[in-house]
């Protein structure tokens, strides 16, 4: 690790700031309360532009569907994300079985 590194590293810990034993801050993260029961979707739609990708979360009950949660993230984000998923489904996979796809929406989602 370089100097400066080591250095800013020692001045905001000596500011107060918590460390981890693996060397990584610890953060603080306030989970509000309109958020602790989550959401349900049954449907995604993912589009993007060169500077984010656009997630927005849907329940879809036939004859009709509405966005639940609609998540923006970075490019580099989304790629955390995907590897997150993949090694949670496969930690899930070797608990439970394998997993079988949901069956695609017979009908075009679009947005009103």
């Amino acid at each position: 690790m370089g100097t400066k590194i080591r250095r800013s590293l020692r001045n905001q810990h000596l500011k107060g700031d918590k460390f981890m034993p693996n060397g990584k801050k610890e953060i603080q993260v306030k989970f509000p309360d309109n958020l602790q029961g989550g959401v349900y979707s049954n449907n995604m739609v993912v589009s993007h532009t060169k500077e984010e990708f656009i997630m927005d979360f849907l329940m879809v009950a036939a004859p009709a569907g509405s966005v639940t949660s609609r998540v923006i993230v970075s490019p580099g984000h989304a790629k955390r994300i995907v590897a997150a998923l993949n090694e949670n489904i496969a930690k899930y996979e070797t608990m439970f079985g394998e997993i079988q796809l949901a069956e695609e929406p017979k009908a075009n989602i679009g947005f009103h």
